[in-house]
């Protein structure tokens, strides 16, 4: 994979290849201070209308990344990920229409 720094990886967006959305930016990552590696990056996803509510973390564990690229990371995480988030699609479609 070659070497990133943490400051390049908070620029690019994080994209899930099962679905195609957006996931957010790289916000931390998670570290085995004992193995010195890193087990997993954190994500904020943005389920904000409008400027409105909160973000929620997504950690996405280090295996479930698939590849870096020069603007985004490519990870495959489960569209199931979104309910536990309480990401609601359909109610969201309708108010962003709005």
């Amino acid at each position: 994979m070659g070497r990133e720094t943490f400051t390049s990886l908070r620029d690019k967006d994080v994209i899930n290849i099962c679905d195609g959305k957006r996931l957010g930016f790289v916000n931390d990552v998670e570290i085995d201070v004992c193995d010195g590696r890193i087990c997993a990056i954190v994500v904020l996803f943005d389920c904000r209308l409008c400027g409105f509510g909160k973000c929620e973390e997504l950690v996405i564990p280090w295996e479930k990344i698939k590849c870096f690229g020069k603007d985004a990371v490519l990870v495959n995480v489960s569209a199931e990920i979104y309910a536990k988030i309480g990401f609601d699609e359909k109610n969201f479609k309708k108010q962003k229409n709005i």
